[in-house]
């Protein structure tokens, strides 16, 4: 017991330390920048994300602040939107088991004010409004959902950052969820209002915030859409150490990809040579290594898959997780999906089904409170012999299972693209990414895709259209190396907390458009409406 005390304070003096140094790197880097000569006679860019980081620096945090940091140095007045105590309860901020918990406020003020030194802030505090908390007051956990407030979705912002907070989608009724609820949506209410504010003091000519979809950063975005102010959102991109930044909503990844778009023999064999690590399980995005270990399959699940001629994988992906907004276009939600496809499990007992837990679903700190693996259990999937259950902490390589497939099925995660890659036909059940352009097979309705899925079960051969291929190839090409923009020349892993970086050691002159492609690129996008993509 006394060796495990002490191991935890070593580490833990550690961390403080080193995030104690990494504060200061920030706070030097800003100092620098603010010296430099700044034109007020232009409109002042506005950035905010209140749900990136609390203590220590997020890589969407770094990302932002790095952007903002470039424009600053270009003379352009740059205004940090920062809370201060201004949300009740924030998605990163609240304990998910004790609503009374207050957030480390403390820790995130701290932060800001090392991230923000010099920079020009507008601090906001809460704000109660009477009639509307009146409003709330009887209200049930569906009711507050949908509840809007002078037109505003705010119980739809509310929602889905609980979710993700909750790591669940079905909402339990009961008195924390609503005290959550009502905080989020008072909180929502609060930071659309004190926004305002800033917009009609400082007519800012864009605003950057992170997602887009927590309650925070939406309403922020909702200001702007409203005040025909051009907002970007930014999110994680699929490289180490990358960002995404769009005009539309992040989450949703919307990329145009130009008819005439092909790939060279260059870029093939580049994006050949990603896949060769990606189908090894040698990758890792936002600083997270999905698979510690990709294993081959053992001899017991070889035995079962010899015994059928048609194997079917079934991917899934996190319930919680804020894509879900948009994949839900079919289904209500994933495990209607799974629901529905129960039957057909029934109804095939010639098949193998494999159904695979997402990997995310129980990483340790976003472990899944409504996972796929408890579905299982309840639903009593085990006891069928032609089910295969593989949960999110068994690392079997998919890529093998797909090489064995008679077809994938899929919902939304990125496996159903590269299950087209691998040469196999992919059903997908929730809007995706790559379901922008032909890519896999994706009815637009629910009874099209179950009529579908019996024609797959029931066919000796399933032709794969050449499109798809084609397009799959183009699109992931066109998410690594076009519109993931790269930071990696000036952030590095902090070696404390998984996700979150400190700076390397550079002039500041790197952050001018001339000395990085990246930051040109955010430049041309932020202020001169040019699409946020690298040269091909």
């Amino acid at each position: 017991m006394p060796i495990k005390f002490a191991l935890r304070l070593k580490k833990a003096v550690r961390q403080r330390w080193v995030h104690r140094l990494g504060s200061q790197h920030w706070k030097n880097l800003s100092h620098q920048v603010n010296s430099l000569a700044l034109d007020n006679s232009k409109q002042p860019v506005v950035f905010f994300n209140a749900s990136t980081r609390l203590g220590g620096v997020s890589q969407n945090a770094a990302y932002s602040r790095l952007t903002s940091l470039a424009l600053r140095a270009q003379g352009i007045p740059v205004i940090q939107f920062v809370c201060q105590s201004g949300i009740q309860r924030c998605p990163l901020g609240s304990n998910r088991d004790n609503f009374d918990q207050a957030p480390p406020c403390e820790v995130c003020i701290k932060q800001s004010q090392a991230l923000f030194a010099g920079d020009r802030a507008w601090l906001f505090k809460f704000e109660a409004d009477e009639s509307l908390n009146f409003a709330l007051e009887t209200l049930n956990v569906a009711k507050y959902s949908e509840f809007t407030w002078q037109d505003l979705p705010l119980g739809f912002w509310a929602v889905n950052s609980l979710r993700w907070v909750l790591r669940r989608y079905t909402l339990k009724e009961d008195a924390q969820t609503r005290a959550f609820m009502v905080s989020f949506i008072q909180s929502a209410w609060n930071v659309y209002q004190q926004f305002i504010r800033l917009v009609e003091e400082n007519n800012p000519q864009a605003v950057v915030v992170f997602n887009g979809m927590f309650f925070p950063e939406a309403a922020v975005r909702q200001v702007c859409l409203e005040r025909n102010i051009r907002v970007i959102t930014h999110e994680v991109g699929i490289q180490p150490f990358s960002a995404f930044f769009t005009e539309g909503e992040a989450t949703a990844y919307p990329m145009q990809i130009p008819d005439d778009f092909q790939l060279s023999q260059e870029m093939n064999t580049r994006l050949d040579d990603y896949l060769s690590n990606r189908f090894s399980g040698n990758f890792s995005m936002a600083g997270i290594k999905f698979w510690p270990e990709m294993q081959q399959m053992d001899s017991e699940l070889a035995d079962r898959i010899a015994r059928y001629k048609k194997i079917v994988p079934i991917f899934t992906n996190v319930i919680f997780d804020t894509s879900q907004v948009h994949a839900n276009t079919i289904f209500k939600d994933m495990f209607q999906w799974l629901e529905g496809i129960y039957q057909t499990i029934l109804d095939h007992p010639e098949v193998l089904f494999i159904l695979r837990a997402h990997p995310d679903e129980g990483r340790k700190g976003k472990e899944s409170r409504e996972s796929v693996s408890d579905w299982v259990r309840n639903r009593g999937l085990l006891r069928l012999s032609n089910l295969v259950f593989i949960d999110s902490n068994e690392f079997v390589s998919s890529y093998e299972l797909i090489r064995l497939s008679h077809f994938v099925m899929n919902y939304n995660s990125t496996i159903g693209l590269e299950a087209t890659l691998l040469g196999r036909p992919v059903l997908t059940a929730g809007k995706a990414r790559y379901t922008q352009i032909p890519t896999t097979f994706f009815p637009a309705r629910k009874a099209d895709y179950f009529d579908l899925l019996e024609k797959f079960l029931k066919a000796d051969e399933i032709e794969v259209p050449e499109e798809f291929m084609h397009n799959a190839r183009r699109f992931l090409y066109a998410q690594l190396f076009l519109t993931s923009l790269p930071f990696g020349d000036f952030l590095k892993d902090d070696g404390v907390w998984k996700g979150y970086v400190t700076l390397k050691d550079f002039q500041v002159q790197a952050l001018l458009p001339k000395n990085s492609e990246t930051i040109q690129i955010l430049t041309d996008g932020i202020l001169r409406r040019k699409e946020f993509l690298r040269v091909p």
